[in-house]
């Protein structure tokens, strides 16, 4: 009997093997692909960035970068991503929220809008922003027709209409992922904490909220990161008084020619994303939230 246990339990490892063998074969071309797409590129950005005009060792590029202009760029990079990020989970939880309450007819219109802005082009909205923010534009003129304001508002080519333009843009990336939370959530939980005596704040607070914290973390986190690499927007609304890290890095190539220098920016870029992450993710368990290990 414990002969045939183990011959049996020695087939189910072979048969594991060869299907691990066989998983692997057929990932490998995927695997590679993304080896050739991501890795080599990154790989040759950081070469770039410790290499100078004649392919010597140099840390001159990363050196450059204390200088205030970088600094200041890069401050107002991270100021930018916290308070869209900030603006878009205030705005982002109570409009997903909405969506999983209402009726089905209700939520389609509003998911709908919420949806509108992905089939027109982000130049296009971002120079829609330019026109109603601007010192003539829709709003300046509707504040001052209704007695708001006596002079036209500055909204635009300054940090405020950045804010504000960047917010509108990335607002469906949090609400999207707040939502898919939100109608996973099991209503009998809520239902059993209305029947032991909580209060409906209560209920939403203790039960509800907590429960929808992953699609909240993960909203953030995209929100977060593709705000650390907006171009578009800040160099429209911004007028060039609002100088974003990606832009320091399109003009280190476009003006300067310098390849190097633009690789250091980029190389510092990846490595403080991928730093902010790994202290989110220690401060608020951002993988595990949302599904990791």
């Amino acid at each position: 009997m414990s002969d045939g246990a183990g011959a049996n339990a020695a087939a189910l490892a072979r048969a594991e093997r060869r299907e691990a063998q066989g998983l692997f074969l057929l990932c490998s071309p995927a695997v590679l692909l993304i080896a050739f797409v991501i890795f080599l590129p990154i790989g040759w950005l950081f070469t770039l960035s410790f290499t100078d005009e004649q392919g010597a060792f140099t840390l001159g590029h990363y050196a450059r970068m204390l200088h205030p202009a970088y600094t200041r760029s890069f401050q107002t990079t991270l100021e930018l991503s916290f308070l869209v990020t900030g603006i878009c989970c205030l705005l982002g939880y109570p409009l997903a929220y909405l969506m999983s309450q209402v009726s089905k007819g209700w939520r389609a219109v509003i998911f709908v809008c919420v949806l509108f802005p992905f089939w027109t082009s982000l130049l296009v909205r971002t120079y829609a922003w330019l026109v109603l923010l601007q010192r003539r534009g829709m709003v300046n003129t509707w504040l001052q027709d209704v007695g708001l304001i006596d002079a036209p508002l500055r909204l635009v080519h300054n940090f405020t209409g950045t804010a504000i333009g960047m917010t509108q843009i990335m607002l469906p990336f949090m609400v999207l992922p707040l939502y898919a939370a939100m109608t996973s959530v099991d209503r009998d939980f809520v239902k059993a904490a209305a029947s032991l005596g909580a209060s409906p704040v209560k209920s939403f607070w203790q039960v509800f909220f907590p429960l929808t914290l992953p699609g909240l973390l993960a909203g953030v986190v995209l929100v977060f990161v593709l705000c650390l690499g907006f171009y578009v927007t800040p160099a429209v609304l911004g007028g060039g008084r609002v100088l974003m890290w990606s832009m320091s890095i399109e003009r280190s190539v476009a003006v300067y020619s310098d390849w190097g220098a633009a690789s250091a920016l980029g190389v510092v870029l990846l490595v403080v994303t991928l730093g902010i992450l790994w202290l989110m993710n220690r401060l608020f368990g951002v993988g595990r939230a949302i599904g990791g290990r």
